[in-house]
């Protein structure tokens, strides 16, 4: 990082600046979850750690050191977490996890979201930084599809709000935080033991996890440094938002922010917005919305890391079937993510760091939507799964 360019130049003065404005606008604590969000999309873009990719080497190749990855993040983090959440409290900041009921919303979201994410190119994480961090035009598309179909179920919510449930459960609060943080590390054994044995069933041997990559400022990072260090700015993100990282609630947010202001809707009467939980954020200004700040961060961040590797480049306008894809996919993701609670990140990460049931839940009818939304691919130009 010897040549300071004008696009490495403009991402450190937005960062610097965003810190100066957040810290006297609204505080040290949303300046810093403005830079943690800026840490999280460095991270992802240097890592290249995205699900989509993962879910689909693993359904289409077999290959499985993606979801390993995921593996580590996810048991360093049930090990951060689970203490934190049973104390109720870190260094004085009250904490919550992402606890909510498995239902049929919740099935069915997943399942959407899974399809989305192989048709739009992307899960919510993926499709922020890969959007910010200049890889094409295709997944500004499908965030912008996203924000539409997480509207559109924001909208939408008096038809599925009432669909039926089990109640929350957290393993946590039943079993205690020992135990469960055991139970959680044999299941993440018991996963990766698996994708081990069919990776070499399949392949003859099975993907190594290396540990050395390239400059922490420049990347490339190996896929082990993104999981420890999303692992750690999760936990970062529950001490200082008092619960843990989410994405995609923002979208609905955004979208029926933007209805209101061009007249068309009135968004505070739809009962997704009369929920006590979300009329606060409906109600208050958008840059003190902390889901929000972290957004716009993270693609910060990613625009800030794709400088400092060199690999911004002027997006390209994709063929037709994948513009298509991209919206699609966009749209399913969106609705998904509303129905489910979640996405990958609040619902899958942050579910099972949380210790709830719904977290272990929401990953199996999410890889049955990606497995489809795979098969569905080449339909679009975007090539068939391998055999």
């Amino acid at each position: 990082m010897r040549e300071i360019t004008p696009s490495r130049l403009a991402g450190l003065s937005l960062l610097l600046g965003g810190l100066a404005w957040f810290g006297a606008e609204q505080g040290w604590r949303m300046a810093a979850l403005w830079g943690l969000g800026a840490a999280l999309g460095l991270t992802l873009f240097h890592a290249s750690f995205g699900f989509a990719g993962a879910f689909r080497r693993l359904l289409a190749e077999g290959r499985g050191a993606g979801l390993r990855a995921q593996l580590i993040m996810l048991g360093l983090a049930v090990c951060l977490f689970l203490p934190a959440l049973e104390a109720g409290a870190i260094l004085g900041q009250p904490v919550r996890g992402f606890v909510f009921p498995v239902g049929l919303a919740l099935l069915l979201g997943a399942f959407l979201f899974g399809v989305g994410m192989q048709l739009g190119g992307g899960c919510a994480s993926g499709t922020l930084y890969s959007a910010a961090g200049g890889q094409g035009a295709r997944m500004w598309i499908t965030l912008l599809a996203f924000i539409t179909g997480a509207t559109f179920a924001a909208w939408d919510a008096e038809r599925w709000m009432d669909w039926p449930a089990w109640p929350a459960l957290s393993f946590q609060r039943e079993w205690g935080a020992g135990p469960a943080i055991l139970a959680s590390l044999g299941v993440l054994a018991l996963v990766w033991a698996a994708s081990r044995a069919i990776e070499i069933r399949r392949h003859g041997a099975a993907e190594r996890l290396a540990w050395r990559g390239g400059s922490w400022l420049t990347g490339p990072w190996p896929l082990v440094w993104g999981a420890i260090a999303l692992a750690l700015l999760n936990f970062a993100t529950l001490w200082l938002a008092g619960r843990p990282w989410a994405i995609t609630a923002a979208f609905p947010l955004w979208g029926s922010l933007a209805l209101e202001r061009l007249g068309w809707e009135d968004p505070a009467f739809w009962p997704y917005w009369e929920d006590p939980t979300r009329t606060e954020a409906l109600l208050r200004p958008l840059l003190s919305d902390r889901m929000t700040v972290m957004n716009l961060g993270l693609m910060l961040g990613a625009f800030l890391a794709a400088a400092l590797a060199q690999r911004l480049a002027a997006p390209r306008w994709p063929a037709p079937g994948a513009a298509l894809a991209s919206l699609i996919g966009g749209l399913l993701l969106g609705y998904g993510a509303v129905l489910a609670m979640g996405c990958n990140v609040s619902a899958f990460f942050g579910g099972i760091a949380s210790g709830s049931l719904h977290g272990w839940v929401w990953i199996v009818p999410a890889l049955l939507g990606n497995a489809v939304g795979l098969w569905l691919r080449r339909f679009f130009g975007l090539g068939a799964p391998a055999p």
